[in-house]
């Protein structure tokens, strides 16, 4: 299996360097860009959802506060946002730490239910943010930017060095970067003994325990560990269109990428990643489907959940399982001695 996901890792790792060199249009790469930002948060959020077992859905707000960090360095201290960038990953992980100390105490729906209510009251707070700040002299545009967002934070440069038809590229490969940096750090997690007590207070939390595995110490570590490269992939996120507003809150957003962590498979390692390209290829699929374009969705996450609840990285390990078990088989009979 580690092998597989060695040769696996180098042979997309050669799709995605090589493609801003085959000439491809502007707007695949645009898509591919969304999708290495929308895999790194998901990647994160099956260390905290699928590895550790806590239902927590707090990640499009860490991913919220990490854009939202960045714009405000980079328009308010005029901070370059290659120095902002970093900042934003530890105010994400700050920020984690809190919601996990209010969680402790609680489990299952319930830390759905108090994660879900931190996102909305972020929202509430930045949509009444309706009066002028004296911060922007000149216009009158509130602290937030309010439901209207804010811009004119800067980017990360690209656009200087590459020209303006090419900066994308930049983007492109800045984002690939994080991605790599977030896959490896999932993998090391999830196959450390770090990994193996989140696994244990999944499956059996009691048991778990009574072995000295501390529930308050590692429900804080996971939080903190998964915030950093989410609030990361905020920051890029702002960066790289240059605003941030109330819509990196929406429940739509939500949904758009707990669905890619249910297709690709909760607790994989592969999961994200697979999730993050099927579900982006169905949305453009179902682009023009107007008001049928959710019905699909729906219908396609019915799908998964009851024929394939380990979703398609499970079913891939399976197969595998499967495949390498009869050559192992096959190998044997044919070294066994005749009688």
């Amino acid at each position: 299996m580690m092998r597989r996901d060695y040769i696996l890792s180098a042979v997309l790792l050669v799709i995605a360097v090589g493609l801003p060199w085959l000439d491809p249009p502007r707007y695949l790469l645009a898509q591919g860009l969304l999708l290495f930002c929308w895999a790194t948060v998901v990647s994160q959020w099956n260390l905290v959802f699928g590895i550790a077992g806590i239902f927590s859905l707090a990640q499009i707000a860490i991913f919220a506060v990490g854009a939202y960090s960045t714009a405000m360095m980079g328009r308010y201290l005029e901070m370059n946002l290659w120095y902002a960038f970093p900042i934003a990953g530890v105010i994400g992980v700050i920020f984690s730490l809190l919601i996990g100390l209010g969680c402790l105490r609680m489990r299952g729906v319930y830390v759905a239910l108090l994660t879900i209510a931190v996102g909305q009251v972020l929202f509430v707070l930045i949509m009444g943010d309706g009066e002028c700040s004296p911060l922007n002299p000149g216009i009158c545009m509130s602290f937030t930017g309010g439901p209207s967002g804010m811009g004119g934070f800067g980017g990360f440069g690209w656009r200087e060095v590459l020209g303006g038809r090419h900066f994308i590229i930049g983007d492109y490969y800045s984002m690939l970067g994080l991605l790599i940096l977030a896959m490896a750090f999932t993998f090391w997690i999830i196959h450390s003994r770090m990994g193996l007590a989140f696994k244990a207070l999944r499956d059996n939390p009691e048991l778990a325990s009574s072995r000295g595995i501390s529930r308050f110490k590692y429900q804080l570590l996971v939080f903190a560990l998964s915030a950093f490269f989410t609030a990361e992939a905020g920051a890029f996120f702002a960066a790289h269109f240059g605003s941030v507003g109330p819509g990196q809150l929406s429940f739509t957003l939500l949904l758009f990428l707990i669905s890619m962590l249910i297709v690709g498979g909760m607790g994989r390692p592969w999961g994200p990643l697979l999730g993050a390209f099927l579900i982006m290829g169905g949305d453009e699929f179902l682009k023009e489907a107007g008001e049928w374009r959710h019905i699909g969705f729906g219908v396609m996450l019915l799908v998964f959940m009851i024929f394939l609840p380990d979703g398609v990285a499970g079913l891939i390990d399976r197969v595998w399982r499967r495949l390498t078990t009869r050559g192992g088989a096959a190998r044997a009979g044919k070294a066994a001695p005749a009688e």
